[in-house]
């Protein structure tokens, strides 16, 4: 079974398509409120596609994903009596918490540090905005967080060029199916510890 070796194909064919940039934004603004992929899947073989393009795509990316986070601080500031319910019907109450109490104790550095993580940014904006964290000190701490990870895998990807994507492809589906039983066992810890 090779289904990460079809959707690899899938998604070079995409980045290399005209208005990739604009799914690009689109992707990244969404994953900052709602949407759960994140945009690295995207920004990642569009580098692969047009290297020379990096820092433009990274631009591309962390300006999407910091306006995306600031939709998600006004939703939690003006309107988390009506997030909070998606908040727990997506299982992420527990992460709320998390983000709530990081808030609490480093505020700028919480965003900052989840701004380059992988841990889910969304829950961090709208936990921004209903702790009424100073919203220049969020976009700032988004905008180094965001782009300092955009950048750094854009670079990568770009400095990397075609003996990585030579790599990749021999290794997707490797790749793929490791990282599905590394989400499987964080969500099992997660969940039961």
């Amino acid at each position: 079974m090779r289904p990460f070796s079809f959707l690899y194909r899938r998604v070079m064919r995409w980045s290399a398509h005209p208005h990739a940039p604009h799914y690009l934004a689109g992707l990244s603004f969404a994953e900052s409120t709602f949407f759960p992929v994140p945009p690295d899947v995207m920004l990642a073989p569009m580098t692969l596609a047009r290297p020379g393009r990096w820092l433009r795509l990274a631009l591309i990316t962390t300006i999407a994903s910091v306006l995306g986070g600031v939709v998600g601080w006004l939703m939690g500031y003006f309107a988390m009596e009506l997030v909070m319910p998606m908040i727990e019907e997506a299982s992420y109450r527990q992460a709320y918490e998390l983000a709530r109490e990081w808030f609490h104790d480093w505020g700028f550095w919480a965003v900052l540090l989840a701004g380059f993580s992988p841990v889910p940014y969304k829950i961090f904006t709208i936990a921004a905005g209903a702790l009424a964290l100073n919203l220049p000190l969020f976009v700032l701490a988004s905008i180094i967080g965001r782009g300092g990870r955009f950048f750094l895998v854009a670079w990568l990807v770009s400095w990397g060029g075609p003996p990585v994507e030579a790599r990749l492809k021999q290794h997707i589906d490797l790749i793929g199916w490791m990282l599905v039983c590394l989400c499987v066992l964080g969500f099992l810890i997660w969940r039961f510890w």
